[in-house]
């Protein structure tokens, strides 16, 4: 089934140095552009993380840092990549909690300014797991009867999440082919930030989602302590939690 589009969709997967979105970093990037009129663009690119990659991610994706040694760092190709994506809907497996966080930060450690928060997510994974609960191996098998050869390959992972969606809108038939019901869908919480330390409320409130101020709005807890926004600030937070923080903090200001 070819994809229902208005806006081009870029499918996406990232190998990074490890899983902490706020210190670790992206050593390849794979996208799959899907224009609205079916034409497809395959982009791969290796980049250097400007720190040791460890053992344990070299095992899992294969990239070393000899790999990477002579490859960009993220600063140089930042924004010819974010021109890539300008007015793209972005979609990946697991990419809510993973790789469009991660996506963000390296931006932001740029100097890009990058509006993600316009566009829409489609997580394949979420849509998996509400469907079938199991992983992208099993998902391409169930949904395509292949296996999945060179997984944990950015660009094997990502044609494959691009093929896993078509099947399942070729299989379930409650499934839109409509970027906004996709991307509803495939959203387990409505966050405020990428990292989800903050979500919207029934009321479109701002509340925080962690720690000892869990499910207290965002701007009640700025104002009773007036502490807890340099904490947030002075800790290892990602940069876009911290964006988000400080964009609630100023909101208030201007009101009063």
């Amino acid at each position: 089934m070819q994809l229902n589009l208005r806006n081009p969709l870029v499918f996406f997967d990232l190998e990074t140095t490890g899983i902490d979105i706020a210190k670790d970093r992206i050593v390849e990037i794979s996208m799959v552009k899907v224009m609205p009129n079916g034409e497809e663009i395959v982009k791969t690119r290796r980049i250097n993380p400007g720190m040791p990659i460890p053992p344990e991610s070299t095992a899992i994706h294969g990239i070393t840092d000899e790999d990477v040694k002579d490859c960009p760092k993220f600063k140089e190709i930042a924004k010819s990549l974010a021109a890539q994506i300008e007015g793209c809907d972005l979609a990946g497996f697991n990419s809510n909690r993973f790789d469009i966080p991660m996506l963000a930060e390296e931006f932001l450690r740029a100097g890009v300014d990058v509006d993600l928060n316009r566009r829409k997510f489609i997580d394949v994974q979420t849509i998996f797991h509400k469907m079938e609960q199991r992983n992208l191996t099993a998902a391409y098998k169930f949904y395509c009867n292949k296996d999945l050869a060179n997984a944990h390959s950015a660009e094997a992972d990502t044609m494959a999440t691009y093929e896993v969606l078509k099947a399942q809108l070729d299989r379930y038939p409650e499934l839109e082919n409509d970027v906004n019901f996709l991307s509803k869908y495939s959203s387990f919480t409505n966050n405020v930030d990428f990292a989800g330390r903050m979500v919207y409320n029934e009321k479109g409130q701002e509340v925080i989602n962690f720690g000892k101020y869990k499910g207290r709005l965002v701007e009640e807890v700025l104002k009773s302590d007036p502490s807890y926004y340099a904490w947030i600030m002075n800790g290892d937070f990602p940069l876009n939690t911290k964006k988000m923080l400080t964009e609630i903090r100023l909101r208030g200001f201007n009101q009063k």
